[in-house]
């Protein structure tokens, strides 16, 4: 069986954790260091961000295993922590019922309820344990492998439209946890490392296509992208890679070597608003994320997303958010349901 956590004791502190064949969480290339007598109160100075680095024996790209099998290699404290993730994950509950946290939305699951957590969110898994089903874990690039031309984008559409929450009936429950069973046994395959990834990355398609067409069968102009979408698309991709230096459409519009008026057609086609609107949006929700998983005072943060001034942010973030960061982030705190 996999490791799922290695807890190394370094006199009074924890220091690293190792999630299954090596996803490791690390904080800015390096392990975080945490003193366990006060993990469950205090705050860090950044969301804890796990990467998905196989070592050993394991050289594949998706991943299946069961929450118990988590839970009993791994500390409670860590199974309760937020992270961000450097991979796409599905969560299937199978058994029991708990409340899972994705970028501040408590999400209320049973059996049959399948969450999408995508590169980059916050989540956590809550503090219920009565409860289990089968996670998934698979490289982004892996759903649109370079072989895949973007004339051909169906396969990262099928995750992109998927919604974070997707309650299935009982048949759709039984076809994707036999699925993932399947997954899980060939994963365990012994021939060429290729043909198993080719299998893995076909397996997980299908899945990903049969998730799209549960959730409603996607219309002809989604099927067939424009030159907007793609445009939008390079645009995403861009913002996800800039938004804390480039606050400006114009610079994107640059790079993108197109006029501001057809990046703002393209983020209209993509995201039904604007440049501008995106762009703000996702500086606001990155504002979120450290205000409410970190200890970082509202300067650092301005600082961190790329604004001169805090007051300059505060006035941003009143704007998208409604009331000021410090409100925020104690509203967010005082109606948490996570222990920590």
């Amino acid at each position: 069986m996999p490791r799922v956590f290695k807890e190394l004791a370094e006199g009074d502190c924890w220091t690293s954790v190792v999630f299954h064949h090596g996803i490791s969480a690390t904080m800015n290339g390096s392990f975080q260091t945490f003193d366990h007598s006060n993990i469950a109160m205090a705050r860090p100075h950044d969301i804890e961000c796990l990467e998905y680095q196989p070592q050993g024996a394991y050289a594949l790209d998706v991943e299946v295993f069961t929450m118990a099998e988590l839970r009993q290699r791994g500390s409670r404290e860590k199974v309760r922590t937020t992270h961000r993730y450097g991979f796409h994950m599905l969560a299937c509950v199978t058994q029991g019922v708990c409340k899972q946290v994705i970028d501040f939305r408590p999400v209320v699951c049973a059996p049959g309820s399948l969450l999408v957590v995508r590169q980059g969110q916050a989540h956590n898994f809550g503090p219920h344990e009565n409860w289990d089903g089968w996670i998934v874990l698979f490289r982004p690039e892996f759903v649109l492998p370079p072989s895949v031309p973007m004339r051909q984008p169906a396969f990262a559409a099928d995750l992109v439209r998927l919604p974070e929450h997707m309650p299935l009936d009982n048949d759709a429950l039984d076809t994707v946890t036999r699925a993932l069973a399947q997954m899980r046994e060939d994963s365990q395959l012994q021939g060429p490392l290729a043909e198993v990834k080719t299998l893995l990355l076909h397996q997980l398609h299908a899945l990903l296509t049969r998730l799209g067409l549960l959730h409603g069968p996607r219309s002809t102009q989604e099927a067939l992208p424009s030159p907007a979408l793609q445009r939008f698309q390079r645009f995403q991709q861009l913002v996800e890679e800039r938004f804390t230096r480039w606050h400006q459409v114009a610079r994107y519009a640059q790079h993108l070597g197109c006029t501001e008026k057809s990046l703002a057609r393209a983020s209209a086609t993509g995201s039904g608003i604007t440049a501008k609107a995106f762009i703000a949006a996702r500086i606001a929700l990155e504002a979120k994320r450290l205000l409410v998983h970190t200890n970082l005072t509202v300067a650092s943060i301005a600082d961190r997303l790329g604004f001169d001034e805090p007051t300059n942010f505060g006035k941003f973030f009143r704007r998208e958010a409604g009331c000021t960061p410090a409100e925020f982030r104690r509203q967010q705190l005082d109606a948490t349901v996570l222990p920590g």
